[in-house]
């Protein structure tokens, strides 16, 4: 027998044997998933944008399963045919031709190449409008990652709200794509078996390098000159008192050979600063290497932190953009803050006496559930007022009852006692307010062989125009309102 009479009757064997629903169903997903690849794979080449992490999932996982299943649904329908005619003692010697005149067969060729175009059709959609939705944030911080709501909810307040959360925590290529999917799965498995961390440990040790992310959009060499910052404090007095601060941030940054500034001292286009930290929150450090304009490096150690033990696995960092910006874009602030934030907002009215100093006694207060705060810190806010200041409590009760919903709204905002996130739980290492910040270097402690220290002085980093004035003259002059 000559290999075509072979081909032919292979090929007659295989038709009338794969006459069966299992078989023409893994030839439908195995040609729409087929088709669908090379589709997007075309898009792939042919666009100059750069696929998005997320897409890997339907291209390099989903769609290869759906082909692989179709194959294996082929071969699987062919042979449980075979058996069951076989054990019926109707399986032919000699396969039929395949007629393409007879209507059975046109019908099935028919029906065969519907299915394909229908499945093509759904899957294409499936796999635009699929990606999509994973490339949304939302996805990341309420489908996905339910142990991730408080984040979310402070991602949506932050500068980068309109930056996906994707851009930042999955980078481009195999490598960064297989990093993040395998701890989706382990954190799908800790959902599931509820065995997660709470709260979710930080610093993301995995996180991309913000010459990957941060630099993307912030480009180091365009900081230049100086920022005024106003900061608006409320006294815990009768009439809420504000108290504000001017400053004037030296910025800075690179400008051929000229740095000045934060960024120009901190960041530059090569390796100025590698510190060693004493904890694996980045909080305390022990040692600092700097790297001067001219290339020369300085060790500073500290006399107050001491070095983590090995065991520890603390190795040395580069400083980035992240180790001052931690929270760029999941900020949780303290109670005093917060409620600083909601007068200026016009959220807390300061008509209310006392407003100030009862809601940040409020925010402290110890509540079992986020639902449970919800409820009880309206609720302290009325009663406070009704039982103190009955009068302001039925002539201004419009503005208790909004004092209420924004304490809450505080309180929803940075604590999750279910995730085991309070006040104070993530630091902001901008700046040295309410934590260590800048002073976890710049406190006076860290010094080089030759005795010389790391500047402390408050002139380094900015010059103070106004401190705890009601009414700053600077401000005026500035036309700043």
């Amino acid at each position: 027998m000559s290999l075509f009479e072979k081909l032919r009757n292979l090929g007659r064997d295989a038709f009338f044997s794969g006459d069966n629903w299992i078989t023409i169903l893994g030839v439908v997903l195995t040609t729409g998933a087929a088709f669908t690849l090379v589709w997007s794979w075309f898009l792939q080449f042919a666009s100059p944008n750069a696929v998005h992490p997320y897409v890997g999932i339907v291209l390099f996982m989903l769609l290869p399963m759906v082909f692989v299943l179709g194959l294996a649904l082929i071969p699987l329908g062919i042979l449980l045919r075979r058996h069951r005619l076989t054990q019926e003692g109707h399986l032919p010697s000699v396969s039929p031709q395949i007629d393409f005149t007879s209507p059975k067969i046109r019908k099935v060729m028919l029906i065969v190449a519907a299915a394909t175009l229908v499945n093509i059709i759904l899957m294409a959609t499936a796999t635009v409008k699929g990606v999509d939705y994973m490339d949304s944030s939302k996805f990341c911080g309420l489908t996905c990652h339910t142990p991730m709501n408080t984040e979310y909810q402070a991602f949506l307040d932050s500068p980068h709200s309109r930056v996906g959360c994707a851009q930042c925590h999955i980078g481009p290529g195999t490598e960064s794509f297989m990093r993040a999917k395998l701890a989706g799965v382990r954190q799908v498995f800790g959902v599931v078996f509820n065995n997660y961390h709470r709260p979710i440990p930080t610093p993301v040790e995995n996180l991309r390098p913000a010459r990957e992310t941060c630099e993307g959009c912030h480009w180091p060499q365009k900081f230049s000159g100086d920022k005024i910052v106003v900061r608006t404090h409320y006294q815990e007095d009768l009439g809420n008192t504000p108290s504000i601060t001017v400053l004037m941030v030296k910025i800075g940054g690179t400008s051929g050979d000229n740095r000045t500034g934060i960024h120009g001292r901190h960041l530059d286009a090569g390796s100025r600063i590698t510190y060693l930290a004493g904890d694996r929150e980045r909080q305390t450090i022990a040692q600092v290497e700097y790297r001067g304009d001219k290339g020369q490096s300085v060790e500073y150690t500290s006399s107050d932190v001491k070095l983590a033990p090995a065991s520890a696995h603390i190795e040395p960092r580069q400083m980035d953009c992240v180790d001052c910006h931690n929270r760029a874009s999941h900020i949780f602030v303290m109670p005093d803050q917060a409620i600083d934030q909601a007068i200026t907002a016009g959220l807390i009215s300061r008509d209310l006496p006392f407003i100030k100093k009862q809601a940040v006694a409020i925010l402290k207060a110890s509540y079992p559930t986020k639902a449970a705060a919800a409820q009880q810190i309206p609720q302290a806010v009325s009663a406070f007022y009704q039982t103190s200041y009955p009068e302001v409590f039925q002539q201004k009760r419009a503005l208790v009852d909004a004092a209420g919903r924004a304490v809450s709204q505080a309180f929803q905002r940075n604590v999750s006692p279910e995730m085991g996130l309070t006040w104070g739980t993530h630091p902001n290492n901008l700046g040295h307010l309410d934590n260590g910040g800048c002073f976890r270097c710049h406190d006076g402690s860290h010094t080089a062989k030759d005795g010389k220290a790391i500047a402390s002085d408050c002139s380094t980093c900015h010059v103070i125009l106004a401190q705890d004035e009601k009414d700053p003259k600077i401000l005026k002059d500035l036309g700043i309102n």
